[in-house]
C-alpha cells in the first residue's frame, strides 16, 4: 500500500501515531503544531486520509482522530525504517545520536523493503535505535512499556534511563554531555515544586544536575524503587 503515498502522507500518519500514543486522539491544532502547517490544511488532510479506501484514519468531527488498523501498519512501517536508519547511521557510518534523526526523515519514504532487510540483518536485527525507542519487528509490532517521563519521579526514586525523544538535536547534545543517555542510572536528590526542577544525580557524573521540564519531560525511565 506505501508504495501509492506520498511523503507528506506518511509524515502525517507517523505524526499522528505518535499523538495518539499517549492522547488516544489527536487534534488538529495539535497536528499542525508538531507539522508546522495550517490548521485549514491538517483538516483538508484528515478529511481526505479518513475517505481513502481503505481508510487510514478515523475521524469524527469536534473529536480528533486515530489511525485505523491501515493507517497504523504503514505508520509502523516508516517508523521501522526511520529508527534501522538511524540506527545504521549511527552504529555503521559513525553519526552522532544528535545527527541521525534528520538525515533518517529524508531517506525512511525512499527505501526498498529488501534494503531495508539488509540494513536489519547488518546490524543485527537491533531492538532499539540510538535514541533508545524500540525498532517495530517485522511484523510491525511493538513491546509494551512500563516507562515514565523522568518528570514523574519525586526524591529517593532511582530510575535507568530507557529513551530520549529525538527531534531536539541541541537537547541531545546537551544530554550526551551530562552523561543522560539510554541504559544510564540515576536518582533523584530533590524536587522543587514552584519550577517543577528536580535535582539529579547520574551514576558515574561527579556533579548533581537541575533538570526543569522543558528536560524531564522529553526523557523517559525505568522505575527501580
Amino acid at each position: 500500500m506505501r508504495e501509492n503515498l506520498s511523503r507528506v502522507i506518511e509524515d502525517y500518519l507517523k505524526t499522528i501515531y505518535d499523538l495518539t500514543l499517549s492522547e488516544g486522539r489527536a487534534t488538529t491544532n495539535q497536528i499542525a503544531e508538531r507539522m508546522d502547517v495550517t490548521p485549514a490544511s491538517v483538516t483538508n488532510m484528515i478529511q481526505k486520509l479518513a475517505a481513502s479506501n481503505p481508510p487510514l484514519l478515523d475521524y469524527r468531527k469536534h473529536r480528533g482522530v486515530k489511525l485505523t488498523p491501515d493507517g497504523e501498519k504503514i505508520a509502523l512501517e516508516v517508523i521501522r525504517h526511520h529508527r534501522l536508519l538511524e540506527m545504521f547511521l549511527h552504529q555503521n557510518l559513525g553519526y552522532s545520536w544528535d545527527e541521525v534523526h534528520e538525515e533518517a526523515d529524508r531517506l525512511e519514504h525512499v527505501i526498498s523493503e529488501e534494503l531495508e532487510e539488509r540494513i536489519a540483518a547488518s546490524l543485527g536485527d537491533p531492538q532499539h535505535d540510538p535514541h533508545g525507542d524500540p525498532i517495530p519487528t517485522r511484523e510491525l509490532m511493538l513491546p509494551e512499556s512500563s516507562e515514565v517521563s523522568l518528570s514523574q519521579l519525586r526524591p529517593h526514586q532511582e530510575a535507568v534511563v530507557k529513551r530520549v525523544r529525538d527531534s531536539d538535536p541541541e537537547l541531545l547534545r546537551y544530554l550526551s554531555e551530562m552523561g543522560v543517555k539510554p541504559e544510564a542510572r540515576l536518582q533523584v536528590l530533590n524536587y522543587t515544586p514552584f519550577d517543577h526542577n528536580l535535582h539529579v544525580q547520574v551514576q558515574g557524573e561527579s556533579n548533581p544536575l537541575v533538570l526543569g521540564p522543558i528536560v524531564t519531560n522529553q526523557v523517559f525511565v525505568e522505575v527501580l524503587n
